[in-house]
């Protein structure tokens, strides 16, 4: 029975990576449909090969920050992973975002390696969950800091709205974690001794990081510096295609644009990120085919780091196996 099984849900997973490819088509069809092609295309030309290629190893470092980044969180949690282990981890994380839905379906790749290597599974599940954490305070600063630097708060026909926004956003995630705070007996009453004794591990392994507030500071500092060489990047890539925007309206602009992309509506969060971008960038007076010009030429930076990354997982394991 079990094995009747496995076939349908891997038909399952299939059919929904699929159906989140199509998703992501559409929106770009959307996108392509309602602004001008050309425009679009002659802003891509623009973008020189060196400068793709310089972004793209500049990519790569800022990840090679993540891996230094996660295994120092997972491993306060106790997880005892090596660096190699990490970057398979990693790395094969960021080659699952091209494949499952959202930038979080990398994660699954992660643990399904950290899960399986470590000797304290929970510890890798629990220090994963800190990491993401980390990822999202880390935009969430960045967010605040552009507001900050934003000459006049925003443009008048947009402060209000963008201010009730996050002011609702804000709301939401205290109302979802007071709520899980005040039912969480009810939600654990019923469960099976063995995960009571799972959910206490992954419990005493938050504890665990609790415990050390310099390492979760120095992981949202490693966080902000990724994360921020990523809007710099982003940056560079919008000013070949044309597009000049003081940098302070991309601290705000892009990391809500990539919160957004968290969504599991379509691959690796793609056309939602650039259709965020755009509706975000319009106020400022950005000229929306600059705008998804820039988003795909990021796009393009993702998919090739993906790829690079997925071979480089590949490659670490393989050394493994043969030094052992």
């Amino acid at each position: 029975m079990i094995g009747a099984h496995q076939p349908q849900k891997k038909s399952r997973a299939v059919l929904v990576t699929l159906i989140r490819w199509a998703a992501a088509l559409a929106v770009f069809a959307i996108l392509f449909h309602f602004l001008p092609v050309a425009p679009l295309r002659t802003a891509l030309s623009k973008v020189p090969p060196i400068r793709f290629a310089i972004v793209l190893i500049v990519y790569l470092c800022a990840h090679a920050v993540g891996i230094a980044k996660w295994r120092m969180v997972v491993n306060t949690a106790g997880s005892q992973l090596d660096f190699s282990t990490s970057a398979q981890c990693y790395l094969g994380g960021l080659f699952g975002t091209l494949f499952l839905p959202s930038i979080i379906g990398g994660d699954v790749v992660r643990l399904a390696v950290g899960l399986r290597r470590s000797p304290r599974p929970a510890a890798v599940l629990a220090g994963n969950v800190v990491d993401r954490f980390l990822d999202v305070a880390a935009q969430a600063t960045l967010v605040l800091l552009g507001l900050l630097l934003l000459p006049g708060s925003l443009p008048g026909q947009f402060s209000a709205p963008a201010r009730k926004i996050l002011l609702i956003f804000a709301a939401l995630i205290f109302c979802a974690t007071l709520s899980l705070f005040v039912l969480r007996k009810t939600i654990l009453a019923g469960r099976s001794r063995h995960f009571l004794r799972r959910f206490a591990r992954l419990r005493h392994a938050l504890r665990s990081v609790r415990r050390r507030p310099h390492i979760l500071a120095a992981g949202w500092l490693m966080g902000v510096l990724i994360q921020g060489t990523f809007i710099l990047l982003n940056a560079l890539l919008a000013i070949s295609c044309g597009l000049f925007e003081p940098f302070r309206v991309w601290l705000f602009a892009w990391p809500l644009a990539k919160l957004a992309a968290l969504l599991p509506l379509t691959q690796g969060g793609m056309g939602i990120r650039e259709a965020m971008l755009v509706a975000l960038l319009l106020p400022f007076g950005a000229a929306a085919p600059l705008v998804l010009a820039a988003g795909l030429a990021w796009e393009g930076i993702i998919i090739a780091g993906g790829l690079i990354s997925g071979c480089a997982a590949f490659l670490i394991r393989r050394f493994d196996r043969i030094g052992s």
